[in-house]
C-alpha cells in the first residue's frame, strides 16, 4: 500500500502558524503530564519564523510549563551562533529571549567548529547524554518541526547528498555540493524514531514538489523529504492553502 501521510490544508500563513503553534502546544502538555517533561527539535528557514513569534507571545507562552521543555534543532549552517544566517539565533531572537525557559534546557548545535565532523559528534553525544542512549539505539523527541525546500529537502538532508545514506548515526556532517558548504542535520533514522513530526510548508513555490512528495513516484534520493516515514509515530504536513494547489487527493482536515 502506498504511504499516506496526515495532511491538514489551511487558508493562509498566518492560520499554519496558529494550527502549529496550537500543535506544539498541545504536544508539550500531553509529554509533560505523562513523564514531567518536552523535547522538540526546531528548524530554521522563513516559514517557521511567524510560528515562533507566536510561541512567545504571552496567549501561547503562559499555556506553556518553559522549565520543562528542552530544545533541541534539526540542522545548522556551519557558523557562528550570533551569526545572521544561525538557526539558533533566529530562535533565540524569536523565541528563547522572550521565554522563561532554563539556559540549561536550550542544547543547540555547535556548528561554528572548523571541524565538522567533530560537531557532529559533539551533538551526537549530547544527545545521547540526554536521552540516556545505548549504542546503536536512538533518541525519541516528542516533536520534531520540518520546513522543505523547493528541491525536496528537508532539515539539511538535500538531494544526492552523503547524509541520506546515514542509516547509524544521529548527527551527519552533510557537505551540499550545490551550496558548496558542510551543514549539520539530525539523521533520517533519527527524525523516524520521533513521538510527532510537522512540516510547515507555506508558499506557491512549493505547490509543485509537495505533490511531488505525497503523491509522485518514490524516490528519496531526489526528493528527501520522502525518507520521512516514522517507524511508530505521526507524520503531519501542516501546508497552507497555496502550496497544495497541485495535490490531487484532498482528504485534508
Amino acid at each position: 500500500m502506498p504511504y499516506k501521510p496526515e495532511i491538514t490544508v489551511v487558508s493562509n500563513p498566518e492560520e499554519l502558524s496558529l494550527r502549529t503553534a496550537e500543535e506544539f502546544i498541545r504536544r508539550a502538555e500531553e509529554s509533560i503530564r505523562e513523564k514531567g517533561y518536552f523535547t522538540a527539535a526546531l528548524s530554521g528557514g522563513s516559514t517557521p519564523k511567524e510560528l515562533y513569534r507566536l510561541l512567545a507571545d504571552n496567549r501561547c507562552s503562559n499555556r506553556i510549563a518553559w522549565e520543562r521543555v528542552n530544545l533541541f534543532w534539526s540542522d545548522e549552517r556551519c557558523v557562528p551562533p550570533d551569526h545572521i544566517k544561525s538557526n539558533y539565533r533566529m530562535v533565540r531572537e524569536l523565541l528563547i529571549d522572550q521565554v522563561p525557559i532554563p539556559k540549561k534546557n536550550v542544547y543547540r548545535m555547535p556548528a561554528e567548529q572548523n571541524d565538522h565532523a567533530r560537531a557532529a559528534m559533539e551533538y551526537t553525544q549530547t544527545l545521547k547524554t540526554f536521552f540516556h542512549l545505548k549504542e546503536g539505539e536512538f533518541p525519541r523527541f516528542d516533536l520534531i518541526l520540518l520546513g522543505m525546500g523547493d528541491d525536496g529537502h528537508t532539515a539539511s538532508l538535500f538531494p544526492h547528498t552523503p547524509a541520506l545514506d546515514d542509516t547509524g548515526g544521529l548527527v551527519s556532517a552533510n557537505y551540499v555540493e550545490k551550496l558548496g558548504e558542510y551543514r549539520l542535520t539530525l539523521t533520517v533514522p533519527l527524525i523516524n524514531h520521533a513521538s510527532h513530526i510537522v512540516f510547515l510548508i507555506s508558499g506557491e513555490s512549493k505547490a509543485t514538489v509537495l505533490r511531488d512528495v505525497v503523491e509522485g513516484f518514490r524516490q528519496p534520493h531526489r526528493l528527501p523529504s520522502q525518507f520521512i516515514r516514522p517507524e511508530n509515530g505521526r507524520l503531519l504536513f501542516l501546508v497552507d492553502r497555496m502550496a497544495a494547489s497541485k495535490l490531487r487527493g484532498k482528504s485534508h482536515g
